[in-house]
């Protein structure tokens, strides 16, 4: 008859996963003197004092994050960006939506360095409050592909078999739409004005990629051994994927989830420039682009603002990503 589970009986590892010692073996583990100190503790005598606890995968990578310039300078754009779409006003007094057609086009002025639009409308304040809409969808989109995707892909890998079958067939299914046709034909109905549609249809078509990156993760997992010291201690099905199985194949989701965020923004304007995205009144960079590409040769500061603030919303997200796959890749080590 088979022992209970026990947590206890799986230690856990330098990498976040574990592997199955008695009792009496882990204990006698942890009062052994550590190599690098020579069998002694510091300030202690000879063979007492605990031995150094592994760094965990997470910890290296935090470790690593902090060194890496290019996560410092990505996440201070992206903090700064966090900061204005919370709390625009800080450095934009203005409305976005008050206009004056009187002033329509022109360039740049005091108190007014981004100049005005075709409606009148002041480029600076439209171009900080536009960063409201883009990290909203960004953010909020990652989040959902995330979770619906490492769902799906979770109980495909962990099941396999016809479960593993049928999710994947389906999966494949939203993956061969493709993401800008789709938007065509499916926001074109869509009368609403908020993000809200944005975001269910970018999710909807979205969790494939997420799907298939957790389904090869949790593949990958469920073959280690702590895995297998689990099941024969009689853990269950959900235990398993997540205490043991979720912890070590969620690095992957991370890092395909974080570049994709900024991909996400450059979605959103591309389907707002075509004119099925975000609507009027709503400020987004995309519709400010679209509404200055026919000024493009008389003002061009019309577009250049929105545009790059876009550009460089995208580049910082997607240099963050890589600084986070550098960091979780154990090959990279």
């Amino acid at each position: 008859m088979p022992e209970p589970y026990d947590d206890g009986a799986i230690a856990g590892t330098g990498a976040g996963g574990a592997m199955d010692l008695a009792t009496s073996e882990a204990a006698t583990l942890e009062q052994q003197p550590s190599a690098a100190s020579g069998g002694r503790a510091p300030g202690g005598p000879l063979g007492t004092g605990p031995s150094e606890k592994p760094r965990s995968l997470w910890s290296d990578a935090w470790r690593d994050l902090r060194r890496n310039p290019v996560f410092i300078i990505s996440g201070l754009v992206i903090l700064f960006l966090v900061v204005i779409s919370l709390w625009p006003s800080l450095i934009a007094d203005g409305n976005p939506l008050q206009c004056d057609l009187a002033k329509a086009q022109e360039g740049s002025q005091p108190g007014h360095p981004f100049g005005y639009n075709g409606q009148g409308c002041d480029v600076y304040t439209r171009t900080v409050y536009g960063a409201r809409t883009s990290v909203t969808v960004g953010v909020c989109t990652t989040v959902g592909v995330a979770l619906f995707g490492s769902f799906v892909g979770g109980l495909a890998g962990f099941f396999g078999g016809g479960w593993d079958a049928l999710l994947s067939r389906v999966t494949d299914i939203f993956f061969g739409i493709p993401v800008v046709l789709g938007g065509l034909v499916f926001l074109s109905v869509v009368t609403s004005a908020t993000v809200w549609p944005v975001i269910g249809f970018m999710i909807l078509l979205g969790w494939p990629q997420i799907a298939r990156i957790a389904r090869g993760s949790v593949i990958t997992a469920k073959q280690n051994d702590y895995v297998q010291a689990a099941r024969a201690l009689g853990a269950s099905n959900s235990r398993m994927l997540l205490r043991h199985i979720a912890p070590n194949a969620v690095a992957p989701v991370i890092v395909v989830a974080t570049i994709a965020l900024g991909t996400y923004i450059a979605l959103e304007a591309t389907l707002s420039y075509l004119g099925v995205g975000l609507k009027p009144p709503t400020v987004s960079w995309g519709i400010d682009i679209s509404a200055a590409s026919q000024y493009i040769r008389n003002a061009p500061h019309m577009l250049l603002w929105p545009a790059g603030a876009l550009a460089i919303t995208v580049l910082a997200f997607i240099m963050l990503g890589d600084a986070v796959r550098d960091a979780l890749d154990p090959k990279l080590r």
